[in-house]
């Protein structure tokens, strides 16, 4: 995390000492793309379905062929492809459970990280009115665009839940969304629109 940090790559972290409040903020933001990496321990690795999880970055490997079954479960799912890397150092001995594999050398510069920042342009912001309010994903659609002056592919995902709703847009967009937006009428219920 603090190396993503100092080279100002977006991600979110996932563990158990986390509150459940944030750590299922992190899921929100890690499905509508907000974070497009999350850092997770093996809490992550059973219970939770994000579909379309590209690759499962191993930083470090369990000490039990099971836990890295279900770790790698993460990704490739539903008939889906995934790719499953695993960060070796050249001190460390790979567990008999993973010995049979070929290891491949990549090497990541600094340029190619730099090239990540413009990838990932998206903040989540939150909606204080949600299925009790009888507010649906069109509604947030309409009111972004409407009175926030967004188009419609400068918004990202909708989750909506019980009281309470996320949504993905343009990092650009974001303060201008706010200013507009914010205590406003949505349905019938004013609400609060902060970003997280």
């Amino acid at each position: 995390s603090t190396f993503l940090n100092n080279n100002n790559i977006s991600h979110q972290c996932f563990h158990g000492g986390m509150e459940q409040i944030d750590r299922e903020r992190a899921l929100i933001k890690f499905r509508n793309g907000t974070n497009q990496l999350l850092l997770a321990t093996d809490l992550a690795s059973r219970g939770i379905d994000i579909p379309e999880i590209k690759f499962i970055l191993h930083y470090h490997l369990p000490l039990k062929d099971k836990e890295f079954t279900h770790r790698n479960g993460r990704t490739a799912r539903m008939n889906q492809d995934g790719i499953s890397y695993i960060l070796n150092w050249k001190e460390d001995e790979l567990p008999d459970f993973i010995n049979d594999l070929e290891p491949e050398v990549i090497n990541i510069d600094n340029e190619n990280i730099s090239k990540l920042d413009s990838i990932l342009s998206w903040n989540t912001l939150y909606i204080s009115g949600g299925r009790r309010d009888k507010i649906s994903k069109g509604d947030i659609v309409g009111l972004f665009i409407k009175q926030g002056g967004i188009k419609k592919e400068q918004l990202g995902v909708i989750e909506i839940k019980q009281n309470c709703s996320y949504a993905s847009v343009d990092s650009s967009m974001t303060e201008q969304i706010i200013d507009k937006t914010n205590n406003t009428r949505l349905k019938k219920k004013k609400v609060r629109i902060t970003v997280i």
